[in-house]
């Protein structure tokens, strides 16, 4: 099986595995549960839960755990595209192919079914599907709280709102990627390590991996709003240069930010040469970021 197909297959174990955990309609609040499961199934590439799990093969450990764990961050990551999505935000109207939630349901409905996944994905997380053991779990609770919160991804999307532009340079492109975006793929595979219990050696070279490959992906994000389809893409493409919005292609130029992604790949394959060819997913993961037009 090639890449692209075993993470279709991935995507596909994962997207059951949501339909089987998120809540069935039911009840006067069934529309709430509705619009959860509109937003959530359907679509995607499931990076993040991919990145768990294939972070947990690598290292010998409990699949189940993963698979439980990846959906309560494929929950979280669902809520923060909902939000972002809402007009006092990106005010978009397309997400995965499909118009976005609040242009199928309304406002306040986006805004409480991104609250309902928030609050869900905790709780699988802290169920004892995620992980046997009430320490970990904990853990694995207070590093996505983190990694998702002002610190985080919230943090991020702050500066991305209320930094201008001509502020803007690479170092502080590059802060407030590794928040907004960089911050969940970290989790994603230091997850992995939590879960399988590495020590605290195994776990820096893990993070050093996503975050190299955490930026490269925004940097790909960047080239694709200049060069994708938005047929490929499911979304708007062009905006962020509509806007005259500071990224990597317009501070490093397009050839500059292709470069500067190919060289964080090359980095972020480094950082896992200890695990030889136990780590040829999370590798060609790095090539699949990189190349990918959608």
């Amino acid at each position: 099986m090639n890449f692209e197909m075993h993470l279709k297959s991935v995507a596909g174990d994962v997207e059951t595995a949501l339909s089987d955990l998120l809540p069935e309609p039911r009840g006067h609040q069934a529309v709430i549960m509705e619009a959860m499961r509109y937003a959530t199934l359907g679509g995607g590439k499931r990076l993040r839960p991919f990145l768990m799990i294939e972070t947990v093969r690598m290292l010998g450990g409990n699949l189940d755990n993963a698979m439980v764990a990846g959906c309560a961050l494929e929950c979280l990551h669902v809520y923060s595209l909902i939000h972002d999505d809402l007009p006092c935000m990106d005010d978009d109207d397309l997400r995965r192919g499909k118009p976005t939630v609040h242009k199928a349901y309304d406002e306040a409905m986006a805004v409480l079914a991104g609250d309902g996944l928030l609050t869900l994905a905790f709780e699988l997380l802290a169920s004892e599907a995620a992980h046997s053991d009430p320490s970990v779990r904990v853990r694995l609770v207070a590093e996505l709280a983190k990694a998702s919160g002002h610190s985080g991804m919230i943090g991020g999307q702050v500066v991305d709102i209320t930094v201008v532009e001509g502020e803007r340079d690479e170092r502080l492109i590059t802060e407030l990627q590794a928040m907004k975006t960089g911050a969940l793929i970290d989790f994603s595979v230091r997850a992995g390590g939590i879960i399988c219990g590495v020590d605290d050696t195994a776990l820096e070279q893990l993070s050093a991996y996503a975050r190299d490959m955490g930026i490269a992906f925004q940097i790909q994000d960047d080239i694709l709003d200049i060069e994708g389809d938005v047929e490929l893409m499911g979304k708007a493409v062009g905006k962020d240069q509509d806007l005259g919005k500071a990224t990597f292609v317009s501070i490093l130029g397009l050839q500059g930010a292709k470069d500067r992604a190919k060289a964080l790949g090359r980095a972020a394959k480094g950082h896992l040469a200890a695990y030889g060819d136990k780590a040829q997913i999370l590798c060609e993961t790095v090539d699949f970021v990189l190349e990918r037009t959608h």
